[in-house]
């Protein structure tokens, strides 16, 4: 068969350690035979993101604006122990908060099921999706160690040059201090998106804060949810036969708990970064979770809602058997070919997006599966297979779908 044609281009953005490895694995047993795949790549490895001064994570962020579709490969948000194994000049920020401020979007996670892994909590029929802000907060704080003795006081000068104080702390010994912000606007589109997610896939719409204690700020979030809904939405709910409610983050991590699933749970940024790790290690696995970040104006980020899989990343450097699950970088790929698909009118590649999809669940519910599905799947005739046996044996589904 020939390949299916693109007409316009992926932003590309690879990443670090085992998903590295994965993502090039993916690409050459699934993707190209099939795909003449057209990308503008960025490498958002930790070493190029030194070698550039993360010039490269902002360049894939303006790519993406410009190209309306990207699929990203987890990367690695350095700490105090990645500073001399990548001697780094600095502790470069998550790339995924730089990219997500810069299309200020929403991201969406929804679990991946499959016959044979029930969850950790047997009462989740039906997938929980979390709707994540993707601006702010403590992704783009401001931070400060403190010296015993000092003042710390929060500023504000007005656009008239008048300065509004407010005391902080008075520090007797050493301490820290961090500053977030948001953007009414952000708060806004955040609102939307998740309404809109809502109407398109007839599910409630949940959104938790902790306005009770954050009586400016969280409740900013709460303010702004309500009166949108009110006036924008309330009437298409109703008629749709969905409901919208909020309720304090601790009160809605017990109706969680105590649900079916099926519904959209809104969280804030650091709450849903949270939240959604949660939820995907209690279906089952955090590689078996779909991640798609939505700006207002309609650009779309697919990326692997994990980490990069440093302990199987350092057995494969030893020449050791890894098997890492690669589905979440399987549906990364799946969900950015389907929309460029959608938005270029190219029915071939959905089509075969589809297909991939279809070939990756069957390959597991007929047994097929890496070491962390083997450990919790209860179907009789499972197999554990290696990283690349795993993509292998997709590949051969695939052929029969195609």
């Amino acid at each position: 068969m020939s390949k299916i044609q693109m007409k316009t281009p992926l932003v590309e953005m690879d990443g670090d350690e085992m998903t590295r490895i994965i993502w090039k694995q993916v690409k050459d047993i699934l993707i190209l035979p099939y795909v003449d795949l057209k990308t503008e790549y960025y490498d958002l490895g930790l070493k190029n993101r030194e070698a550039t001064k993360d010039q490269i994570t902002i360049d894939s962020a303006e790519a993406t604006k410009k190209y309306g579709v990207a699929v990203k490969c987890a990367t690695i948000t350095p700490n105090a122990a990645r500073m001399p194994e990548y001697n780094l000049t600095q502790m470069w920020k998550s790339p995924n908060g730089t990219i997500r401020a810069a299309l200020d979007g929403t991201v969406f996670r929804a679990p991946i099921l499959v016959k044979g892994v029930t969850p950790f909590i047997p009462t989740w029929t039906k997938p929980i999706t979390i709707a994540r802000h993707a601006y702010g907060d403590v992704y783009k704080n401001t931070e400060m160690v403190v010296e015993g003795g000092s003042k710390a006081e929060l500023v504000v000068t007005k656009p008239d040059g008048t300065k509004e104080t407010s005391l902080i702390h008075e520090f007797k010994g050493d301490g820290i201090i961090q500053g977030l912000h948001n953007l009414d606007s952000s708060i806004s589109s955040f609102a939307r998106a998740c309404f809109n997610f809502g109407l398109d896939t007839k599910q409630d719409v949940w959104f938790s804060t902790k306005d009770t204690i954050s009586k400016k700020y969280d409740h900013r979030f709460k303010d702004i949810f309500a009166e949108i809904y009110e006036n924008e939405y309330k009437e298409k709910f109703e008629a749709a036969g969905i409901t919208y409610f909020y309720t304090l983050i601790d009160d809605a991590v017990a109706r969680v708990i105590r649900s079916n699933g099926g519904y959209i749970w809104a969280c804030k940024n650091y709450d849903g970064d949270v939240m959604s790790d949660m939820v995907a290690t209690a279906y089952g696995s955090l590689a078996m979770m779909t991640s798609v970040l939505v700006s207002p104006d309609g650009v779309y980020e697919y990326e692997a809602a994990h980490g990069t899989v440093q302990r199987h990343y350092y057995k494969y450097l030893k020449g050791e058997e890894t098997s890492t699950n690669s589905v979440a970088t399987l549906f990364a790929w799946t969900g950015a070919l389907r929309k460029r698909g959608e938005l270029d009118e190219l029915p071939e590649l959905m089509s075969f997006a589809d297909k991939l999809e279809k070939a990756i669940i069957q390959t597991i519910e007929n047994g097929t599966m890496t070491g962390d599905l083997y450990l919790i799947s209860t179907l009789e005739n499972k197999k554990k297979v290696n990283t690349t046996e795993f993509l292998e044996a997709v590949g051969e589904t695939l052929k029969t779908l195609l």
